[in-house]
């Protein structure tokens, strides 16, 4: 939305600097909005839903953008193209709003109430924590202050990801790769166990619950006849050390062979 997480706020006006996302203000605007990515290509459809955040004294909030009506619209006009929409979302209240809409995923779930969790559990709504991206900017803040304020954040998520896992609340995997270097993500594996998960389930998020999750089942996350052949192999048992996974020796893609 105008002004919303990740508008170009700060910057010279009259420059007209583009954000990362379509604006869209109202439901009308998130349908048009909609039916525009879908037509350039667009397999799924992800909204902002919350920002800017604030963590002060253990206290985490972040502002809501759009309603629940307004993504229950959003939601529907995905649904009716045939795919979904997952949500930026870090806090409540807009993890409530986007829950009670039907979105697939919550993106970052720093803070759930114990009603969302609920929901979360109740509808198969999945939580993507997305430690890496937030020890990466912890690693290079400007400062000491600053970094130290990042790592208090963290530890908080963490605390509130064991909540989320005994609550039952699904999980997959996503690391916000972009901002820091691609082929450094499996790191988001080992600090989701790290934080509390079991090896086995840490890859039962990604692998399985990813593939739901990209509408992708039956396709991709298991060796199966008729799957693609995507496949990796690594140095170490990853069930017993999830660092495993960051040791690829081998690829293969839709069985071809691209590292050996």
């Amino acid at each position: 939305m105008t002004g919303g997480h990740e508008d170009a706020i700060g910057f010279n006006p009259d420059q007209h600097v583009l954000s990362n996302a379509t604006y869209a203000d109202n439901a009308d605007e998130l349908v048009k909005t909609i039916r525009e990515q879908i037509k350039l290509g667009a397999d799924f459809i992800k909204i902002y839903e919350t920002g800017r955040d604030s963590y002060q004294d253990k206290v985490f909030k972040s502002t809501y953008q759009y309603t629940e009506a307004e993504l229950a619209v959003a939601v529907a006009e995905a649904a009716r193209l045939g795919t979904v929409v997952g949500v930026h979302c870090t806090a409540d209240p807009g993890a409530s709003y986007a829950v009670a809409a039907g979105v697939s995923s919550i993106d970052h779930a720093y803070y759930l109430s114990d009603a969302t969790m609920r929901s979360m559990k109740e509808k198969q709504i999945y939580a993507v924590p997305t430690f890496a991206i937030a020890e990466y900017f912890a690693d290079h803040s400007p400062n000491p202050a600053a970094a130290e304020h990042r790592r208090a954040e963290q530890d908080f998520h963490a605390e509130e990801f064991r909540k989320q896992l005994a609550a039952g609340v699904p999980m997959a995997v996503g690391s916000d790769v972009g901002p820091f270097p691609h082929g450094t993500q499996a790191r988001e594996l080992e600090l989701m166990v790290q934080f509390g998960m079991k090896p086995a389930a840490a890859l039962q998020a990604d692998l399985l619950n990813g593939a739901k999750l990209l509408m992708w089942e039956g396709k991709i996350g298991e060796l199966k006849a008729g799957y693609y052949a995507d496949v990796i192999a690594v140095q170490g048992n990853p069930i017993a050390d999830i660092s495993a996974v960051t040791k690829v020796k081998f690829v293969m893609k839709g069985g071809m062979i691209y590292k050996h």
